[in-house]
């Protein structure tokens, strides 16, 4: 007599989630200001992602990445004026996710089109060089994660933030990248 033996787990036990959501570093977290007024808020799901690059120094662990975040906000906050940190999301090296503004509410990312998309910047400058394989996942799953959730329409378009200005950004290697990827 053949015995058959069935082995039963799931992706969840090997570690392996997919679809899921990364983990993103509140603004509690890496201790984001507080806005300078009240926020403008995303009604409904957005069409588009925009990516972008610091056009600075890289960071590849969480406490310089959070530092460079801290330096972006002050930045936009002190010498712009702006209200809060531009960017809805900021991904740094080492594939760690920061809240910037977040998914619903209104960013100051790609003028005329912060009310329609969100801005993800990658920490570095990706002229001549692509960001780590760790931070273009990360995005990735940011994107599919806010399509499962209802941020983003399933239909998005995906855009380098020079495709709407007149902008180096997210740098030639990194926009050459991406016009490779899904909804570009």
């Amino acid at each position: 007599m053949i015995q058959h033996i069935v082995v039963v787990f799931t992706f969840a036990q090997l570690g392996l989630v997919f679809g899921a959501c990364p983990t993103i570093i509140t603004r509690a977290q890496w201790g984001a200001r507080q806005p300078s007024s009240t926020p403008t808020h995303i009604n409904g799901a957005v069409h588009y992602s925009f990516i972008h690059h610091s056009a600075g120094a890289e960071c590849h662990d969480r406490a310089s990445c959070q530092a460079q975040v801290k330096s972006f906000q002050n930045y936009h906050m002190d010498t712009h004026g702006w209200s809060d940190i531009g960017y809805s999301f900021i991904i740094g090296g080492d594939g760690s996710v920061f809240e910037g503004r977040g998914w619903n509410v209104v960013g100051a990312h790609t003028q005329g089109y912060n009310s329609v998309g969100h801005g993800f910047c990658f920490i570095g400058t990706f002229t001549s060089k692509v960001p780590t394989a760790a931070a273009q996942q990360a995005v990735k799953d940011l994107i599919a994660c806010g399509v499962s959730q209802g941020h983003i329409q399933a239909n998005y378009v995906l855009r380098g933030h020079r495709d709407m200005g007149t902008t180096e950004c997210p740098g030639t290697a990194f926009y050459n990248l991406i016009k490779t990827w899904p909804h570009y």
